[in-house]
């Protein structure tokens, strides 16, 4: 990899490739959401049809098998389950529930609000598609908070789609990773051990991924990667590395080098910065056509002032190469 500063004519340069590789990204974003909008509206059509003869089917499995509940306590203050009627909310009561997700669209919510406020439970309404979609990040974040807070004042909270399988079980692992130190596959089987029939699709797998690594792992492995990696012998940290260096050039301005500190490499600070960029040194390239997509995001700035070549040294660049990063070598140019 080759990184290189460049002069204000070198940027000006670079803003037609830059332009026509934004425009090719809009062509296929475009086309990218005109896709997934007629997929909603194709699976919505579906679910509006099947939700009153797959509701039917439901209660009638609830009527004559025993083992197909309505609802189930997956935990001490939570209750998973499918749609409930109106004449389940004084049951839902008298269970302690003080707090309802709703996770249906308006068409398939069989209980206002209105009537639930009746009898003091609180009612969080967070419409989601069903079968394929999943609730976004935020929503699944102020689900769990409201979890959260029911259970910090001993109350149950009911968690609900439409058969009480995809939507709601999302809901429900992300609070039991975040809240009870569970992995996602861990919270899923423990959840599958107490209601069988849950099964959550890709979309609904992969959101419960991204808020475990972006909101329970990402905290721990903050604090505790540095220690980790300074402890890992250096075949380890190689290991599974794959070559980086394919002569991309990554574009640096002027602007970017100011307020370089050249005395931050040495120290604990700088121990643990560079402890830092060997974990990342450990992900590997997914391919020539990703670099190729990454190439495009051209930095613009406006140099100000020059930073003189002897703050950013051969000797600095070779150091890091050899001491930190491994099998990745760095050349800074600086004109």
């Amino acid at each position: 990899m080759i990184i290189e500063e460049l002069r204000v004519g070198e940027v000006e340069r670079g803003e037609e490739e830059k332009e026509f590789c934004a425009v090719g990204a809009n062509k296929k974003n475009n086309e990218g959401v005109i896709a997934w909008n007629a997929k909603r509206v194709f699976i919505g059509a579906g679910a509006r049809a099947l939700f009153y003869p797959t509701l039917l089917y439901n209660v009638v499995r609830n009527k004559v098998q025993a083992e197909f509940r309505w609802w189930d306590r997956v935990h001490e203050f939570i209750l998973l389950g499918a749609v409930p009627f109106p004449s389940d909310v004084p049951c839902l009561k008298g269970l302690g529930v003080g707090g309802v997700i709703t996770l249906n669209e308006p068409y398939e919510t069989l209980v206002p609000t209105s009537l639930y406020h009746a009898y003091g439970i609180n009612h969080l309404v967070i419409p989601t598609r069903d079968y394929c979609f999943a609730p976004s990040l935020n929503d699944i974040c102020q689900a769990v908070a409201f979890i959260h807070e029911n259970v910090s004042s001993g109350q149950t909270t009911y968690v609900h789609c439409k058969a009480g399988r995809g939507r709601s079980t999302t809901i429900v692992i992300c609070y039991l990773v975040h809240h009870m130190q569970m992995t996602p596959d861990a919270a899923y089987n423990y959840v599958r051990s107490i209601r069988p029939r849950v099964l959550l699709a890709s979309a609904q797998w992969q959101a419960v991924q991204e808020y475990y690594y972006l909101k329970v792992d990402s905290s721990d492995h903050n604090f505790k990667m540095t220690d980790l990696v300074l402890r890992t012998p250096r075949a380890a940290l190689l290991q599974g590395m794959v070559p980086f260096d394919d002569g991309s050039v990554v574009v640096v301005t002027e602007a970017d080098l100011d307020g370089f500190n050249q005395s931050i490499e040495s120290g604990p600070l700088g121990s643990e910065i560079w402890a830092d960029l060997s974990v990342v040194c450990r992900v590997r390239v997914a391919g020539q056509a990703a670099l190729a997509r990454i190439s495009c995001l051209w930095l613009r700035c406006q140099a100000h002032q020059k930073i003189v070549g002897e703050q950013l040294n051969r000797k600095n660049s070779c150091s890091i190469r050899a001491d930190h990063l491994g099998a990745i070598s760095v050349d800074i140019h600086v004109y």
